[in-house]
């Protein structure tokens, strides 16, 4: 752990505390909230009721807390010389303060149990066991090679609880297949900035394993796996998700830098979901 530094009184510390949590990917938890709470509804009301409300609350914001911030504590050595977390992120400082309110962002988590019925938990609980292990020991699916891939599902598991509690059934299979896979591609994708610091402090993921040209082979397959389960869902969905592919393609054959292209991501993913949402709530409106 980094030695531990004062970040400038409270307007400090929250400053530092917002920064960690990462407000570009925000709604990388909220937004499948939103996608599957719309999906799961029978009624515009479903979208309002207390469960739908505290569900999008609480992986907004407390949650990329907990999640980052496990991440930043468990990283610090790790992260010493990473760039990213000068420019863009930051990096962890060790202030207790900071620690408790991760740890209680974490707590916060037990009123969502609280709330959700039986039937979404096994989503949050995904979400929580992952969540923890993908960076602290024993587990610590991020330096295994493959494994740091897929224990990436948990980025959906919000939107399944949404859907669960909102529909009273689990999600289709499919979907969450078709889910799971893309991110699996997201998740590479964003490690392949990170090869050469991973690579100097010997942690091993599936984009240093590969290198940057067959790991962006690998998105690809993800990508095009998850569009096509999709399909299976709604071609309509399949043909919306034949983006990220295409894009990987673009990257690929124009040379871009993928450090550059990781940050128009947030910009994609949001469009993406955007237009799911507004194709739910048609299906809501209309249907």
């Amino acid at each position: 752990m980094a030695t531990h530094a004062r970040t400038g009184g409270i307007t400090g510390r929250l400053r530092y505390l917002l920064t960690l949590s990462r407000p570009r990917f925000w709604l990388y938890l909220a937004g499948p909230v939103a996608v599957g709470a719309t999906f799961g509804a029978e009624t515009t009301a479903d979208l309002f009721a207390p469960v739908t409300l505290v569900l999008f609350a609480y992986f907004l914001l407390p949650a990329n807390v907990f999640l980052y911030g496990v991440n930043d504590v468990f990283d610090a050595d790790v992260d010493a010389d990473n760039p990213k977390k000068t420019e863009r992120e930051a990096r962890w400082r060790g202030d207790p303060s900071i620690a408790v309110l991760i740890a209680a962002s974490a707590v916060l988590g037990v009123a969502v149990f609280g709330v959700a019925p039986l039937v979404a938990w096994p989503y949050l609980v995904g979400f929580f066991f992952l969540g923890l292990q993908y960076s602290a020991p024993p587990l610590r699916f991020k330096t295994t090679p493959v494994l740091d891939s897929v224990s990436n599902g948990l980025y959906i598991l919000p939107g399944a609880a949404a859907y669960a509690a909102v529909a009273g059934a689990h999600p289709p299979l499919a979907a969450l297949a078709g889910a799971w896979l893309w991110t699996m591609g997201m998740h590479t994708f964003s490690a392949i900035p990170d090869i050469e610091p991973d690579t100097e402090v010997g942690i091993r993921t599936t984009a240093t394993f590969l290198g940057e040209r067959r790991t962006l082979a690998y998105c690809l397959g993800c990508w095009l796996a998850a569009a096509v389960t999709f399909a299976l869902v709604d071609v309509r969905i399949g043909l919306l998700l034949v983006a990220y592919p295409a894009l990987v393609f673009v990257i690929y054959r124009s040379n871009v830098d993928v450090e550059r292209a990781y940050w128009w991501y947030p910009i994609v993913n949001t469009a993406v979901g955007t237009v799911l949402t507004l194709g739910g709530l048609w299906r809501l409106v209309y249907a």
